[in-house]
């Protein structure tokens, strides 16, 4: 049986074109196929480098059916250069199960790596980056949002999210309910791309900039949220210790009140804890 092929895994700029590294462009050169999210965007991006190269999709709904074929063609000698439409793939994109049936398969998978907006957006966030959580896109619904959220309101490290236009006014509101209006936060919008912008203050302010302003609600959105203090991360659990004693003596809201009251949390956030709680 002849070599087998490589899996390279490689990433693409997250706006502008400019940010493909000259190893990703040297791999894509010589692939013999590229699996591509959407491979109309790719094509795009192979042209302004003056490349072209054989393509496949492989996205959410095909990628069972097409990792197989593609395994074939590794394990028969090809190299598969794998990409997102921006990005670093498998962030909040497609391809894990084929990197998962290489990897099974004794084929070699190769990191290229380069543009990713969780980094970009943290390097511009102003905000601790020793220590962050990337959480990806939240739900849709309101409802699991916010019970999202709440399984997050303790967390210490920085929080980076995922965001669409025509949710991030809601979202931004639902952090500020949830993590208080003094958490510093910032909004990278549109990064790299021509409207670029970064939004830097309190969930309260950035609420604000964002409902006062348009434009701010269009393009592609990365938040990027501190952590809760280690106290307030420690108060919140003796809050909700406390609350979760009192309730078995007491009605639900007034525990809540009553630990939240002695701790210094929000109420509603040891209330909607508790109740989750008790509902799972």
């Amino acid at each position: 049986m002849g070599a087998r092929g490589r899996l390279y895994v490689v990433a693409t700029p997250i706006g502008n074109l400019e940010d493909l590294t000259l190893r990703a462009r040297a791999v894509l050169a010589e692939a013999d196929v590229v699996a591509a999210e959407d491979t109309r965007h790719t094509r795009i991006l192979l042209a302004r480098h003056g490349l072209e190269r054989p393509l496949v999709s492989l996205h959410e709904h095909n990628e069972d059916a097409q990792s197989a074929s593609l395994i074939e063609r590794l394990e028969a000698g090809e190299s598969v250069a794998l990409v997102s439409d921006a990005g670093t793939p498998l962030i909040s994109d497609p391809g894990y199960r084929l990197v998962r049936r290489a990897a099974e398969a004794g084929i070699e998978v190769v990191a290229v790596p380069g543009p990713s907006a969780v980094t970009a957006a943290l390097s511009v966030s102003g905000l601790a980056t020793d220590r962050f959580a990337f959480e990806g896109f939240l739900p849709s619904r309101s409802s699991a949002r916010r019970k999202a959220l709440t399984a997050l309101q303790a967390e210490t490290r920085t929080l980076v999210f995922f965001e669409s236009s025509h949710r991030i006014r809601d979202c931004l509101e639902d952090l500020r309910d949830l993590f208080g209006p003094e958490r510093p936060a910032a909004v990278c919008r549109e990064l790299t791309k021509q409207f670029e912008t970064v939004l830097r203050g309190t969930l309260a302010e950035l609420c604000q900039r964002v409902a006062e302003d348009a434009d701010q609600r269009k393009g592609e959105f990365v938040l990027v949220v501190a952590g809760a203090s280690t106290e307030t991360a420690a108060g919140m659990a003796a809050a909700l210790e406390l609350a979760r004693a009192l309730h078995e003596h007491v009605g639900l809201s007034q525990a809540a009140r009553i630990a939240a009251k002695l701790h210094g949390v929000p109420r509603r956030e040891v209330y909607e804890q508790i109740e989750k709680k008790g509902s799972g």
